[in-house]
């Protein structure tokens, strides 16, 4: 599995077509579920935003973006979001972006990286960063309206880096 930074303009559709079960799904991402790709693309990709995309033989299956969580004092503290198609669960492909991202904040001068909304049914990735070192320091009571389980917590989760 290789990693490389997206393009806007080369991989916008890429991005897309691994962001899009999840989106239209709407159980892990606050983007409009019938928002389509300029929805989708504008919540996960924001001009602040840079993406990369994990491969694997030339199949995208995986990406992430990084970019500051808030900008002045606040910004040495940055901000990522990860997706992985449905048919590369289980292969680490969350894992390796993870550990990628963590040195790409490193490198980039960050001090710490911060999740802001973790949904609480979303037990897999909340696995995975505990494994990476996150710890969840605050929980908003029933500020996700998820399709099937109504309105449940979502999660702040934060590493020092």
């Amino acid at each position: 599995m290789i990693l490389r930074e997206a393009s806007r303009d080369a991989d916008e559709a890429r991005v897309w077509d691994i962001l899009r079960p999840a989106v239209e799904r709407g159980d892990v991402f606050c983007a409009q579920p019938d928002g389509g790709q300029a929805g989708g693309l504008a919540y996960f990709w924001p001009e602040t935003a840079r993406v990369w995309i994990a491969e694997d033989a030339g199949r995208a299956l995986g990406c992430f973006y990084l970019r500051p969580n808030q900008t002045g004092n606040g910004g040495h503290v940055c901000n990522a979001g990860y997706c992985t198609r449905p048919e590369a669960s289980g292969r680490g492909v969350a894992r390796a972006m993870l550990a990628f991202s963590l040195d790409e904040a490193r490198r980039q001068g960050f001090r710490a990286m911060q999740y802001n909304f973790v949904v609480s049914t979303n037990t897999r990735a909340i696995a995975t960063w505990e494994r990476a070192g996150f710890e969840v320091v605050g929980r908003l009571p029933g500020a996700f309206d998820h399709p099937t389980e109504g309105e449940v917590d979502a999660l702040v989760m934060f590493r020092r880096l």
